[in-house]
């Protein structure tokens, strides 16, 4: 397919900035075969007794640091962690950066330029432990925002915004942000409702902020993310389906883990691995039922995704009717609750 087939004009106004307050006060566009606007504290009422909500409950290491080589000002996003104290990062300014510079975060704290990668990426030398270094990171990295969320320096109030309140296993440099909604209380009334959830770990990655290229998107390489599903969520799931419930992926981290995970028949069992899934339109979904999910971007993997989900008629009525009526993209920004179209899985 195309890359064109997957883009639309989307206003730069309409990219979030920040979250809204309280979280699940956010919008909610219900899409089916006709589209509702509801909030996401509506989730109670929208889906069934006995149905389970499957969250990714990894959490966001604050790995954007700004510092200085010299007096030239440079700030450092880590992408992965290599070995012997080291990682691969991206780097403000990346060209005037040399294999050898010293990087000055704080008082103590500082790297050294190991390589620069073909792909631009630069790997980067902290001699010290991954106990220290992660220390070292609470006290002084940023959350890692996305490019499309400005900011003049690093802002306190990200750390918290940008972390689920049920993230546990440190581990990503992105949040699953269909999972910023959620409060204590929503999750309470869910539960009230009937309607359970169990968690599921995916460490986004850095391929989350890589735009596709090819122009065809077979062409297009999947960044690889560690995923495991544990005993007890692979249990519920088991048992949800057995019991003809239905499984609700909050955010398509849990999606790719899940429809990763299945057999052919669609059970699922305990796993942990890397996935590479790229789902686009013809995939057959064979655990998830509905998904819950932010709007994203145009010519994206996420974007493809929810059209393989929910149908590519249906996500561009969708997404038009979202763009006409003010909803919010991307990571702070509103969700929606998509049904899979007929003939898309099990």
């Amino acid at each position: 397919m195309d890359i064109h087939e997957f883009d639309f004009a989307l206003p730069p106004d309409r990219i979030a900035q920040r979250p809204v307050r309280p979280r699940d006060a956010a919008r909610l566009l219900v899409v089916e075969d006709a589209v509702h606007d509801r909030v996401v504290r509506d989730l109670p009422a929208l889906l069934r007794p006995g149905d389970l909500l499957v969250v990714n409950d990894t959490r966001v290491v604050p790995v954007r640091l700004h510092g200085k080589r010299g007096a030239v000002a440079v700030e450092a996003t880590l992408i992965e962690p290599l070995e012997d104290g080291r990682w691969r990062a991206l780097a403000k300014p990346g060209r005037r950066l040399r294999p050898g510079d010293t990087l000055d975060f704080a008082n103590g704290f500082a790297a050294r330029v190991d390589r620069k990668l073909e792909d631009g990426s630069i790997v980067l030398d902290f001699a010290v432990d991954a106990a220290t270094l992660n220390q070292a990171l609470d006290r002084h990295g940023a959350a890692p925002l996305p490019p499309y969320i400005r900011r003049q320096g690093p802002d306190p109030q990200d750390r918290a915004d940008y972390q689920t309140v049920y993230a546990e296993q440190p581990g990503a440099i992105a949040a699953p942000t269909a999972g910023l909604h959620f409060t204590p209380e929503l999750l309470a009334a869910l539960t009230a409702a009937g309607i359970r959830h169990t968690a599921v770990t995916l460490h986004v990655g850095a391929g989350t902020f890589l735009p596709v290229k090819a122009a065809r998107i077979e062409d297009h390489a999947m960044h690889a993310e560690r995923g495991t599903v544990g005993d007890a969520a692979a249990a519920m799931i088991a048992q949800t389906l057995a019991d003809g419930g239905h499984i609700v992926a909050v955010g398509t981290t849990t999606l790719r883990l899940l429809e990763t995970a299945a057999d052919e028949s669609g059970g699922i069992t305990p796993w942990s691995g890397e996935t590479r899934l790229f789902v686009t339109p013809g995939f057959r979904f064979r655990v998830v039922d509905r998904l819950i999910t932010n709007f994203h971007l145009p010519r994206s993997t996420l974007f493809m995704l929810v059209c393989a989900f929910a149908g590519m008629e249906r996500m561009q009525a969708a997404y038009a009717h979202a763009i006409a009526g003010g909803y919010r993209f991307y990571s702070y920004g509103d969700a929606c609750l998509l049904s899979r179209a007929p003939g898309a899985g099990r």
